[in-house]
């Protein structure tokens, strides 16, 4: 009888407390009044005329969205108009990724994001991410959320390995006119502040091995496609090999998939890279497919389709 009333004890305290971490009324309200702004700013930010016009969308933006994430309680409020904002989340909630990206009308991009952390008294504690990519010399370095490689994340996949929470955040980042990228890092928290990168994408297992890499970036033809995320079924990172398909290696615009996969396995605290998941490569000799074309008019900031999506979406007749 004891134990029952315990455990009645704690369902209750559980759901007051799910309760009281929830925007009362009126703060929703103001919440969902804000999304409306918001929305309507990032389609000028997606779609607007000129640079000058979706310029001034971001910095119309961004300032609402802040007031929008200090009503208390927002964590909770999932901002799902926002249509073309990536809104991330990791499997322990811990936080929310906040991406966006700026296209300009010479074919370039600037991104924008945020992360905001899950408080227990749901104030507001955010960090901006600062899209540094344009001036950085070294890709493969660690940095902090004031030195970002600009991109839009797509996933999270959260790993725990010696009292160290360890978050693999997957971006994509539509570059330029000629090429774009994918991207996997680490993200960490150290004395409460975010880090981006470290050494945790290890090559120690190919045949000649290569250093530690801090960041893991794939560049590849503007209007093919390629696959970079966690696949469940395998329990893996799956991303696809790329050639050059004019036999220019220099030039990362002229790489398309050859249909062939690689991956990183977790281990050890690490994503250790695997050469060849599968074992049906193109005959030699065959040369690469030729790369399905992107359709700009249908591009989704947001979800950045893969190989896999173009093949189900245009199936061969």
């Amino acid at each position: 009888m004891a134990k029952k009333i315990i455990l009645s004890l704690l369902l209750i305290t559980t759901t007051l407390l799910t309760y009281a971490q929830q925007p009362d009324a009126a703060d929703l309200n103001r919440l969902k009044h804000s999304q409306d702004s918001l929305q309507q700013l990032s389609q000028e930010i997606f779609t607007g005329r000129g640079d000058d016009s979706r310029s001034k969308a971001v910095d119309k933006f961004i300032p609402t969205l802040v007031r929008a994430l200090k009503v208390k309680y927002s964590f909770r409020f999932p901002f799902d108009s926002l249509k073309t904002v990536s809104i991330q989340y990791p499997q322990d909630s811990a936080f929310r990724i906040f991406s966006w990206a700026l296209e300009y009308e010479n074919g370039f991009y600037r991104h924008y994001g945020a992360i905001q952390m899950n408080t227990s008294d749901g104030q507001l504690k955010l960090f901006p991410l600062i899209d540094a990519s344009d001036y950085m010399t070294n890709t493969d370095t660690i940095t902090d959320n004031k030195s970002w490689y600009g991109c839009l994340y797509y996933n999270v996949i959260h790993r725990h390995y010696f009292n160290q929470e360890y978050y693999t955040l997957f971006g994509w980042d539509a570059n330029n006119p000629r090429s774009q990228k994918k991207i996997i890092e680490m993200l960490t928290f150290k004395n409460g502040q975010p880090v981006l990168g470290g050494t945790l994408f290890s090559f120690a297992e190919d045949s000649i091995p290569t250093p530690v890499r801090n960041r893991f970036i794939i560049e590849y033809k503007k209007e093919g496609t390629a696959t970079l995320n966690f696949n469940k079924e395998l329990g893996m990172i799956v991303f696809d090999h790329l050639i050059s398909e004019t036999n220019e290696p220099m030039k990362k615009s002229t790489y398309v998939s050859d249909m062939d996969y690689e991956g990183f396995k977790w281990q050890a605290g690490k994503w250790v890279h695997v050469n060849k998941i599968f074992h049906d490569a193109i005959p030699l000799g065959q040369g690469a497919p030729a790369p399905l074309p992107l359709d700009q008019k249908k591009k989704s900031m947001t979800h950045p389709k893969s190989a896999e999506d173009y093949l189900e979406s245009n199936p061969k007749k």
